[in-house]
């Protein structure tokens, strides 16, 4: 304006408007004062001026009209009441308007209207606490009522949500939610219009991930609060004084509704409330939080009342029940947890604390040849299923097909049909209603239904003689692959006919094999298959590209360099091929297993050491109370476990830490990174288990024990090269620490735990932390995924930060991302040295996965979830990939991956239809073939390109 507005009415002339005596005005607020004639001019004239502008101010029409309509309302009130008395201010306002319809000035009198409901709602709100409340929108609250939207709060919440990110713009989310809401939306469709704004930029800027995480803590704190009747809602900040209130609730809450353990009660909850870093909150990125919410956080009619930071205190109140100073323990626990530098495994995090807390993750165990004995494994498969186990089953002294039945006189069917009762039982009894139940069968090679086992996973045949859900894995001993290499025979046995074959492994297992061989030439053995050794290892290898199963473990390292030797086989793995642990009839096998975060340790740029010291002090500690604290659904795993004390310290973002050391993942750096940083954890691991022996003594089954005997990880790996033969391994022996130190402290304190180290896949514990699953390259840099959580854009922040420094982060770049599928190679401007860092999965060379992972397994005392992702897949380089994993000492691989279907939405690229249009493709892709396997690989005619499971798919327990 060209003047104030006091300016304006003092031109205007409005004090001219007599006031009339004996009249009093009652307030909104109840207080009386005297009546103002000026007042009323006052209001006209600012609707006036806000219909027809500033201009109107030196308008002589304006002036008479306002002192009319005064002196209208004026006159108006004498007439009613000529000897004075009191009004409310609502009449004054309401006569106002009444004027101005009569003079027919209908757009002032609308801006008097809107004037008036607007401070109305202004009034209303800052009686709700509402400061600022949004004009026209109101918000459905739970209760039915409706109250103004609060765009002060909506600020703070953006505002707090964008603290100390770069790149974000609150303003930008701000406005773009305000456009998707309505009057008369709930309060969580004004949290999901905020996330869902902030979500849609995750592409263009990998930072709002965690903007949108941090709003949708706005719904978990919540519903959280108002249940445990903390509050009703909540701000980031607030939660600086809420978390300890309403820790204590929920400890309360938890223990009436049976489902917290009442020993939590006895901890000093005032210290550990205290303890709660509501900071914490700030580093999850949405899919790290959405999964938290969706599958872990206790509830209570479908009602979520744990918060992330309660959630993180309860599992390390659940892990330190048995300590000394509990209290002391628990904060350390929740430290380490918080900060993502370590994090336990999904049963851990989903039971601890509670009423019964099985926090056991994999169980191994022997079925015996016998029909209760066959039944009572499957039984006992279902009982640790409920309680959220991963299974492995060691199915080979299950006699063949055709095999002679004593007690019946009859012949037997075989492995197949009891298989296919696991593989229903796995599907009936999921793992606590919170994830499908899995369960992994192992046969050894020379099982004469090999063959048909191979073929359990095929979509054609007798459907009665598939498992359609249940994983598979071939168990090959040595003696198996010389022969294929060789280009020898290979005779397959029913187990009732050769039942020592199954215990024995390495020169012991090729003697006995070799004189069982020898038998079926002589007419001892009638029930016996000779087959050429290489077609059955062609057919293992069509199988796994074909259906992704069998998968391809290897008996002998497995032994040889198991510490337990003395006590036992290890006769298969577990679901997801890291444990390696010996059962039998009377002994269940368990391992326990969380994971270090590798990229929280480095640094500035560099391996941090010394935090990797204690973070593996602590862990390894933590891991050893399970086995105290853990509920066994069956005795011969508690049996098993407490002779034993298995652990399974692994490892997770081992993609991120090269990344931030830039080292791109196929180069010798990476290898030796892999070397050197399990050579560190090895390490430390051992050395925490061996001074947990000194504090609390050896496991049972030491003595005997490669341990005991001074053998560490590092030295089996040359009883192997002895065992096996120098032609037929080839391995690395350097080392940098003072190994022979340790060996001294073994050998005068002993250990803790049986086995120490198995690295597992990590899929979902590595999407709460934030960083790459496991020892995985990365699968994409741009990508949807999908799990039990819904679908998340998921962007490779790394690459986008290095695009910005090198200045070529733009709109063109991100629509090359998505039209290439998250690939840098075939963008022209991207620098060489990029390129090379940025290599998702299936553009680097497999024999960089294998020689990384034969690294690490030289220091391993059990072993890794391996995957093996091989674009352009052949007979010949799967012959190749598998031949090099086991030369190079490994014990196990996991799945076969090849190209998954998911693609990110190409229908949001500019200038597009969504069906590319405008695009130019390169010639090299225009008419380039799919990849096809070689006729060595007998693959079915007309049959797809393999695709083993799917990375992203929600299905794939492996994968969760």
């Amino acid at each position: 304006m060209s003047s104030t507005l006091s300016d304006q009415i003092s031109d205007i002339g409005i004090d001219d408007v007599p006031t009339p005596k004996h009249f009093r005005v009652i307030k909104r607020g109840g207080d009386v004062a005297e009546f103002d004639a000026s007042k009323i001019s006052v209001a006209l004239t600012k609707a006036f001026l806000a219909v027809e502008g500033d201009n109107a101010a030196t308008s002589s029409r304006l002036r008479n009209q306002v002192r009319e309509l005064s002196e209208q309302v004026v006159n108006a009130f004498q007439r009613r009441m000529p000897d004075g008395g009191t009004l409310h201010i609502e009449d004054i306002q309401d006569q106002v308007e009444l004027a101005l319809m009569r003079s027919e000035a209908h757009k002032v009198a609308r801006a008097y209207v809107l004037y008036r409901e607007e401070h109305a709602r202004a009034r209303a709100a800052r009686t709700q606490g509402i400061e600022k409340p949004h004009p026209t929108i109101n918000v459905t609250q739970p209760d039915g009522s409706k109250q103004p939207l609060d765009l002060g709060r909506i600020e703070v919440l953006v505002t707090e949500a964008c603290t100390d990110l770069e790149n974000v713009d609150v303003k930008r989310v701000v406005d773009e939610s305000l456009k998707n809401l309505y009057d008369g939306v709930t309060s969580d469709g004004v949290a999901t219009a905020l996330m869902m704004t902030a979500r849609m930029m995750v592409e263009r800027e990998p930072n709002y991930t965690f903007v949108t995480a941090r709003l949708l803590q706005d719904n978990l704190r919540r519903e959280a609060l108002s249940f445990l009747e903390v509050a009703d809602e909540a701000t980031y900040g607030d939660m600086a004084e809420l978390y300890a209130p309403a820790f204590k609730a929920y400890i309360e809450r938890g223990i009436s509704f049976d489902q917290l353990d009442p020993a939590l009660n006895d901890f000093d909850l005032d210290r550990l409330g205290a303890a709660l870093n509501h900071e914490r909150d700030s580093q999850f990125t949405y899919l790290g939080l959405q999964t938290l919410y969706d599958r872990y956080f206790l509830h209570r009619d479908g009602v979520r009342y744990e918060l992330p930071q309660v959630m993180f205190m309860r599992v390390a109140m659940g892990l330190s029940l048995n300590e000394e100073d509990k209290n002391a323990r628990a904060i350390e626990f929740y430290e380490l947890l918080s900060s993502f530098d370590y994090m336990a495994s999904t049963p851990t995090l989903f039971n601890a604390g509670t009423v019964r807390s099985q926090l056991s993750s994999c169980y191994l165990t022997t079925v015996p040849d016998a029909l209760d004995g066959i039944y009572g494994a499957i039984r006992d498969n279902a009982m640790l299923s409920k309680w959220a186990g991963g299974l492995g089953n060691d199915w080979t002294p299950v006699r063949a097909l055709g095999s002679y039945i004593k007690g019946t006189n009859g012949k037997s069917q075989g492995v197949v049909p009891f298989l296919k009762v696991v593989n229903d039982t796995a599907v009936a009894v999921n793992q606590g209603g919170k994830r499908k139940g899995a369960v992994c069968s192992y046969l050894e090679s020379w099982h004469l239904d090999l063959e048909e086992f191979l073929e359990l996973r095929k979509n054609t045949g007798d459907d009665r003689r598939r498992t359609h859900d249940m994983n598979t894995s071939n168990w090959i001993p040595d003696l198996f692959m010389k022969r294929v290499v060789d280009e020898q025979e290979w005779t397959l046995f029913s187990p009732s006919d050769v039942p020592d074959l199954h215990d024995l492994y390495g020169a012991a297992f090729e003697k006995r094999y070799s004189e069982y061989e020898e038998m079926t030439r002589t007419g001892q053995l009638k029930l016996f298959k000779r087959v050429n050794a290489r077609d059955l290892w062609r057919k293992m290898l069509s199988m796994l590209f074909e259906t992704g199963h069998p998968w391809i473990t290897f008996k002998d390292p497995c032994n040889v360099r198991s510490p337990q030797r003395h006590a036992g086989v290890v006769h298969s793995s577990n679901l997801c091929t890291e444990i390696t642990l010996n059962t039998s009839a009377d002994e269940i096998a368990v391992c326990n297993l969380g994971s270090i975060n590798l990229a929280a340790h480095v640094v500035d740029g560099k391996f941090d050491s010394e935090k990797l010291s204690r973070t593996v002090k602590t862990a390894v500690r933590m891991l050893d109370n399970v086995i105290d604290i853990n509920y066994y659904a069956v005795p011969q795993a508690k049996r098993s476990n407490f002779r034993h004390r298995p652990v399974g310290l692994g490892l997770m973002g081992f993609q991120d830490a090269l990344y931030k050391q830039g080292i791109a993942y196929a180069s010798d750096g990476a290898v030796t990174f892999a070397d050197r940083s399990m050579e560190e954890i090895s390490f430390h691991a051992i050395q925490a288990s061996s001074a947990l022996a000194a504090e609390r003594g050896r496991y049972e089954s030491y003595e005997g024990s490669l341990w005991s005997q001074g053998v560490l990880p590092i030295d089996s790996l040359e009883m192997l090269v002895q065992e096996r033969g120098e032609q037929y391994i080839q391995v690395n022996r350097e080392q940098t620490l003072d190994w022979n130190s340790l060996r001294e402290t073994v050998k005068a304190q002993g250990m803790r735990n049986s086995n120490v180290m198995a690295i597992a896949p990590t899929a979902t514990i590595s999407n709460i932390c934030g960083v790459s699953q496991s020892i995985e390259p990365t699968y994409q840099n741009l990508y949807v995924k999908s799990n039990l959580s819904g679908e998340f854009t998921v962007i490779n922040q790394h690459m986008v930060n290095d695009l910005k420094e090198a200045g070529l982060w733009d709109e063109v770049m991100i629509n090359d991302l998505k039209y290439y599928d998250g690939s840098v190679q075939l963008i022209d401007r991207v620098p060489d040295e990029l390129k090379a860092r940025y290599a998702t999965a299936f553009e680097v060379e497999t024999r960089w996965i294998v020689e990384a992972a034969a690294r690490r397994q030289k220091w391993i005392d059990q072993a890794q979830s391996l995957n093996l992702y091989i674009s352009g897949v052949s007979g010949k380089k799967l012959d190749t990939t598998y031949k090099m994993a086991w030369a190079l000492g490994l014990k196990t691989t996991y799945y076969l991956r090849a190209q998954a279907s998911s693609r990110v939405e190409k229908s949001t690229l500019k200038g597009t239809d969504g069906k590319l249009t405008g695009v130019k493709v390169p010639e090299a892709q225009q008419n380039a073939p799919a990849p096809t396997p070689e006729p060595d690989v007998q693959a079915p005619l007309g049959s797809a390109p393999p695709q083993a499971c799917s990375i992203d798919d929600p299905d794939c327990e492996a994968c969760q």
